[in-house]
């Protein structure tokens, strides 16, 4: 919500709202202790044994519930 404010000459003005009271060193930590990042799950391929994300073919060997899905190129 902005405020409007009257100045001495007449003319509005707009303000964005500011906090009243600082907030607490607790208040902020108890806000941020959701922030941290959470490292990927990742599984193992059943084809080949390299490590995969879950629900997709492996990038390795292009196998996906035991079936190959995507053609994967020999690397040199």
């Amino acid at each position: 919500m902005i405020a409007v404010r009257h100045r001495a000459d007449g003319r509005e003005t707009q303000t964005m709202p500011n906090p009243k009271r600082r907030h607490s060193k607790a208040r902020t930590s108890r806000r941020r202790a959701h922030d941290f990042l959470v490292p990927n799950s990742v599984s193992e391929c059943p084809n080949c044994h390299e490590r995969k994300l879950p629900h997709r073919a492996c990038p390795k060997c292009g196998y996906y519930k035991g079936r190959e899905v995507v053609e994967v190129k020999e690397s040199k």
